[in-house]
């Protein structure tokens, strides 16, 4: 049965009436059509654009659809519809089209340096094999690659690049040659400059970057984003290494302590800047709404453009059409505008998911 919805559309801020039929969109009236949203704010569903499916709580892997299916289910509750998965060590293509998950973006596994990350989470290759390594990860996913740009390195006792400088350009170079988009997890200041100027598609974190850097991924339209909620768990990192390893440890709480002034810098030069929470491991699922929040308290976004960066922005940046005449028929229901007020993104009061009421 086709159902109706009629409410404030956003960001046009205007009062619509939709019909949805089957997994379609259509602003032509649907005769018998049930009406299952009279009243509200609409949007055309939440993004997560950093999350890990595939890594259950405390950073190992996953070990069947079942725990993917779960974390995608506390996602889509929290009015995700919506996810690019930044790498999982568990394969689930079988999940891309579940009428009852999320719409899924997907990085095969991490790509990382050998023992320089967590263990079981990447496939860790010298850099002799990166490129081959990335073309088969482009294959494990379904239009992504994820590089790990930098981690720890034992001997230096600090942040370091993955790779040298040649390596990770051929990296993304690797990617765009298989067809899909190269993300990049980066902390230092080093990796996220050369990852830039080799042309990735998204900066994962970035906290080392810097006002010029910022400038540089706004010509290029590389995108950022800012995962705030991981950020503020460099303390604990910080806590743990600080006997080994203080020069990393000051590091990481530097990084973390200016993070907020770089957010804002790359959203005053213009770069286009998504919500993630980087969900998986040590961050639970459901918690975009509050990476919404961080992003308009701490970086300054505007509630208009942290919308964009969640939604609209978001679903149109991984392929996901919106709530246009023969668009997907994904939306969130507000009672009140959470232009206003980012809080009521916390409460929805309706989720439909390819045209079919979640709650």
């Amino acid at each position: 049965m086709a159902l109706h919805v009629r409410g404030v559309l956003l960001p046009d801020d205007e009062t619509v009436d939709l019909w949805l039929v089957g997994d379609r969109v259509s602003r032509t009236p649907v005769p018998g059509a049930e009406t299952v949203v009279d009243g509200g704010f609409v949007l055309p569903g939440l993004v997560d654009a950093h999350c890990h499916l595939g890594i259950a709580r405390g950073g190992t892997p996953i070990t069947s659809l079942d725990q993917a299916r779960e974390l995608a289910v506390v996602d889509r509750d929290a009015g995700v519809l919506a996810i690019r998965d930044a790498g999982s060590p568990y394969p689930y293509p079988e999940l891309d089209d579940d009428p009852e998950l999320p719409r899924l973006a997907r990085a095969g596994r991490h790509v990382a340096p050998p023992r320089r990350y967590l263990r079981d989470i990447g496939v860790e290759v010298g850099a002799p094999d990166v490129a081959a390594a990335v073309a088969e990860q482009a294959r494990a996913g379904n239009g992504w690659v994820k590089l790990v740009g930098d981690w720890i390195d034992r001997k230096v006792g600090d942040l370091a690049p993955a790779w040298d400088a040649a390596t990770m350009t051929a990296a993304v170079e690797a990617a765009h040659a298989a067809g899909v988009r190269a993300a990049v997890h980066t902390f230092s200041e080093e990796a996220v400059e050369i990852m830039v100027r080799a042309g990735v598609d998204s900066v994962e974190h970035g906290t080392g970057l810097s006002v010029d850097l910022v400038d540089e991924m706004a010509r290029r339209g590389t995108a950022l984003v800012p995962t705030m909620i991981n950020i503020d768990t460099f303390g604990g990192i910080a806590d743990r290494a600080r006997d080994r390893f203080p020069g990393y440890a000051d590091h990481m709480l530097a990084l973390r302590d200016r993070f907020p002034e770089v957010v804002r810098a790359a959203y005053e030069a213009g770069v286009p800047i998504y919500v993630g929470t980087d969900a998986g491991g040590g961050i639970d699922h459901g918690l975009a709404a509050r990476e919404m929040l961080l992003l308009h308290e701490r970086a300054g976004m505007s509630p208009a453009d942290v919308l964009a960066a969640a939604s609209w922005g978001a679903r149109a940046w991984l392929g996901f059409p919106g709530l246009t005449d023969g668009g997907l028929a994904d939306l969130t229901v507000y009672d009140t505008d959470p232009r206003i007020d980012l809080r009521a993104l916390q409460a929805p009061t309706r989720i439909i998911l390819r045209g079919q009421v979640v709650r």
